[in-house]
């Protein structure tokens, strides 16, 4: 396995520690990661809208976690890289591709590190639920900006940051429906998705579309619609040779 060689790896150890004390349920579809089960088909359905076909192309998955999105993606046909920080997400991950014998491989290395070792080397580049726990947002779009190649797409999603999203995304989620554990989310860390395209541009990465989550606690169904005033999904082209 290869380990991040930078002198400051862009992780909090105090949130890796929270997702690692919870990875062995995260294959359980009620337990404290139901709503990424719930989500996953809507994610993946708009990956594939964006996208096109996936299969045969090569896609990373920054952030993989357990590995949900990233079995999702390898059924349909891509070559799937799954990597993360969180050893013990990864050994939930190895384990249930065992179960599922889903073609993924996964690593346990930063986004950066491996910009370094593979530009341009992707198709599709995702990151998911990742940019708001982390202390350097921007320097994990850079490295999708540096992974995929001309042509490709990157997609990430995350949560706005506004009144509106304190409460429904912590005091809702967290507190009253107790969909997520309590302190899964810092507000202070969401992202506005005007600061996610300006650090898009900044790598010249062409925004193509946003679409905003939203939830409904009495049907418990998920919905992609214009409302991106608290979950969102936006995505980006990296422009060909030739643009």
């Amino acid at each position: 396995m290869t380990t991040s060689s930078t002198a400051t790896p862009n992780v909090d150890p105090a949130e890796l520690a929270k997702f690692s004390a919870l990875a062995h349920r995260w294959w359980d579809p009620e337990g404290e990661f139901r709503p990424l089960h719930e989500i996953n088909p809507l994610r993946l359905g708009w990956i594939e809208r964006i996208v096109g076909e996936l299969r045969n192309k090569r896609v990373l998955d920054i952030g993989c976690g357990g590995g949900i999105l990233s079995e999702a993606m390898a059924a349909k046909g891509a070559h799937v890289t799954g990597i993360d920080l969180s050893e013990k997400a990864l050994g939930v991950a190895r384990l249930h591709k065992l179960e599922s014998a889903a073609p993924v491989e996964y690593r346990l290395v930063a986004a950066e590190t491996l910009a370094a070792e593979s530009p341009n080397a992707y198709d599709v580049v995702t990151c998911m639920e990742m940019l708001e726990h982390v202390p350097g947002p921007a320097s994990i779009i850079a490295a999708a900006g540096t992974l995929v190649r001309a042509g490709g797409i990157v997609v990430i999603s995350t949560l706005n940051r506004n009144a509106k999203s304190y409460l429904y995304a912590v005091v809702g989620a967290e507190y009253v429906l107790q969909l997520l554990p309590k302190g899964t989310h810092d507000w202070a860390r969401f992202l506005k998705p005007s600061e996610v395209a300006a650090w898009g541009r900044r790598v010249g990465l062409d925004m193509i579309e946003v679409i905003g989550m939203t939830y409904n606690p009495l049907s418990r169904r998920y919905r992609l619609e214009h409302d991106v005033s608290v979950n969102y999904l936006m995505a980006f082209r990296k422009p060909a040779l030739h643009d």
